[in-house]
């Protein structure tokens, strides 16, 4: 396992979401030497910039992954990669399908060229449920992400070059675009909350904690591996319901008043996620907080041993997938959003009827 404090940092795409939460723990717990951001988003970049004023270990700069240029400069004299930088929305992928190409794949192309280039010690590329079984523009851009990156690995001469690895996770509540702040604006507005379908199912886990395990994972890495965060699994229409009942009440509203209204599944959009598939299953192992699945096929210049700190003995037979993990309950989803911070209500209501929908 590869000792990550003291290193010097790159981060694609620091300015979104998970980026400035890699930009926090990093600063927070790794003792960086160095945590350089590019980001094409220029005000969400200057506000990032602005939080670490005081810190001169972070330097951001203005930047795009479809620039192989500009990331050969960007990334010179870096240790660790973290590639967070895409474009990851569904429907706006769906549309622009050639621009999905040009970030999604031809910017990790980029990248990959950009570390061998600089002698980087490792990369490691966060990738989405959604490359599993893809069904959309962006599954399939981000599933052939992960394929460049395990081939990067599997390519290096005499086994010099970059580790490159890629992290696999599902839904991060509280995020730019999640359910979560979508739910409650709707119930700041009296409703109604609107349901794609009613046997939807998720898997959620933090930002805090998928970041905390991305750079888990960036530690780990042997080479070419995908790992896979295990998180917990809620219904959507439970979702719905636990923060009706938590929150109409701080909105002036009875929950009772707040109507679910179902609205369809978006195009391409699955009932349940998948996170690991069936086929790889045969080549997983499974790590007390993650399952690693190995590549398909061995880097054919070296040969790699693929043992973790924390390996369990399991026998992996089952795909990882939403619509058969248990779900949370309303109660113990109650809690977990209160426990991390997701809901802020001081109040919930004492009705015990269940929510029509």
């Amino acid at each position: 396992m590869l000792n990550l404090m003291g290193k010097k940092f790159l981060i694609t795409g620091g300015a979104g979401t998970v980026g400035k939460e890699i930009v926090r723990q990093l600063c927070l717990y790794y003792e960086p030497k160095e945590v350089r951001v590019i980001d094409n988003n220029e005000s969400a970049l200057f506000f990032l910039e602005q939080n670490y004023t005081n810190d001169p270990r972070v330097n951001c700069y203005i930047g795009d992954v479809r620039d192989r240029d500009k990331l050969m400069s960007d990334m010179k004299g870096i240790d660790v990669v973290i590639h967070t930088a895409a474009l990851k929305h569904v429907i706006l992928c769906e549309k622009s399908p050639w621009d999905a190409v040009e970030t999604n794949i031809t910017g990790i192309h980029n990248l990959i060229q950009a570390a061998i280039s600089n002698k980087v010690e490792r990369v490691l590329f966060t990738s989405s449920d959604k490359a599993v079984n893809p069904t959309n523009v962006m599954g399939t851009s981000k599933l052939m992400g992960e394929r460049l990156i395990t081939a990067a690995n599997a390519k290096k001469y005499n086994g010099s070059g970059p580790i490159f690895a890629s992290t696999r996770f599902g839904n991060v509540l509280g995020s730019a675009g999640s359910v979560i702040p979508i739910f409650k604006e709707q119930i700041a507005n009296g409703g109604p909350v609107t349901l794609t379908h009613r046997d939807m199912t998720r898997f959620i886990m933090t930002l805090e904690q998928a970041v905390s395990l991305v750079l888990q994972g960036a530690g780990l890495a042997k080479g070419g591996e995908v790992f896979i965060t295990k998180m917990p699994v809620t219904k959507i229409k439970d979702l719905a319901k636990t923060m009706i009942k938590a929150l109409a009440p701080q909105y002036g509203y009875s929950a009772n008043d707040i109507k679910i209204k179902i609205i369809g599944t978006k195009p391409g959009e699955k009932l349940y996620e998948e996170l690991m598939s069936q086929e790889e299953t045969r080549r997983a192992v499974e790590l007390k907080n993650q399952y690693v699945v190995l590549p398909a096929f061995r880097s054919v210049y070296e040969e790699i041993i693929y043992q973790y700190p924390d390996q369990l003995p399991t026998k992996i037979i089952n795909p990882y997938n939403s619509s058969v993990e248990k779900a949370m309950t309303k109660e113990e989803l109650l809690y977990y959003l209160y426990k991390n911070g997701l809901i802020d209500a001081n109040y919930i209501t004492d009705n015990k009827e269940d929510i029509a929908i």
